[in-house]
């Protein structure tokens, strides 16, 4: 039966995260407590994945120190991973967040990968899909990566009858969108840097999540943070607005609402079923410090205060 999601992180990272009393700009902070977590987008899908009690595994690079510290670190989470060794060794990001809830995150761009790495990488999911309902292709791509690398994937995984969820920026989306994933899901950020027009209005994102689904995704969600997301759906656009909360640390809500997303539909639920669950998910996830995940229950209590909007 082929009911494993599947998640890839080419890219991950060790998450330096610094708490501090305040960020405020030309002045001191100090320094409550520093944590490290293993990081990376599909590796947080995979955790809130498991939490839903959804089966799923992990593929994720590790090199050097850092990914010793990976490596460690993902043994503390109760999902499987397969780890494709690289020469390199993998980034550090470092993330700063206040009492206040505002976070400043600096990410290392990542280390160069091989075409034999690469190829091991392409390996390492291929011989997965034969088990797999979804594929979650989660995170950027090193500097030194073909851009097509994903949209390479996705087609390897049509022709394994398995969906493909698309989570990425720049180059790699732009091409990945192409390829015709099951559904991408940018954040506004990263949609405006795809169409290269800033989206100031509801107006201008409902028209962006169209342009992008025209670009070849079955689905295209466009993530709006506090302001829910709009989606693209062969039938029209709908708007889901999550309840008002006292936000923590919206970093991660993004992973969060994917993997809720990919875990509803993969369940048989509709497609704007599925989207409430995500931004449930998201939501629920940006109430907690720290990137720190919401679970299924926590998730459970924010997803009938959802508001689903059709507006077309």
């Amino acid at each position: 039966m082929k009911d494993t999601i599947l998640t890839l992180t080419v890219n991950p990272a060790i998450d330096r995260i610094v708490s501090v009393d305040r960020l405020v700009f030309e002045d001191r902070a100090y320094i409550l407590s520093t944590n490290l977590a293993a990081g990376g987008r599909g590796i947080n899908a995979a955790r809130v994945l498991t939490s839903f009690g959804a089966k799923t595994l992990a593929v994720t690079t590790t090199g050097g120190e850092g990914g010793r510290r990976l490596e460690e670190k993902l043994k503390q989470d109760s999902f499987p991973v397969e780890f494709v060794k690289i020469r390199n060794h993998i980034r550090t990001n470092v993330t700063i967040s206040d009492r206040q809830g505002l976070s400043v995150k600096l990410n290392e761009l990542g280390p160069p990968i091989s075409e034999p790495e690469l190829t091991r990488i392409r390996k390492a999911v291929e011989k997965h899909l034969k088990d797999a309902s979804w594929l979650m292709l989660c995170g950027s791509l090193p500097p030194d990566v073909p851009a097509d690398f994903y949209s390479k994937l996705i087609k390897l995984a049509e022709k394994n009858d398995v969906q493909t969820l698309l989570d990425t920026d720049g180059d790699p989306l732009m091409t990945g969108i192409e390829a015709g994933p099951t559904v991408a899901t940018p954040n506004q950020s990263e949609a405006e840097r795809l169409l290269n027009r800033a989206l100031i209005t509801r107006s201008h994102s409902i028209e962006a999540v169209q342009r992008i689904k025209a670009m070849g995704p079955k689905y295209a969600i466009l993530s709006l943070g506090s302001r829910g997301v709009v989606a693209a759906t062969p039938e029209g656009v709908l708007e889901v607005v999550p309840p008002r909360i006292d936000a923590v640390c919206p970093i991660g809500a993004g992973d969060a609402m994917g993997a809720a997303f990919v875990w509803a539909i993969a369940r048989g639920y509709s497609f704007e079923e599925s989207v409430r669950w995500g931004v449930a998910a998201g939501t629920a996830s940006a109430k907690l410090p720290g990137i720190q995940l919401a679970n299924f229950e926590e998730t459970k209590q924010v997803y009938p205060h959802t508001q689903v909007t059709k507006i077309s």
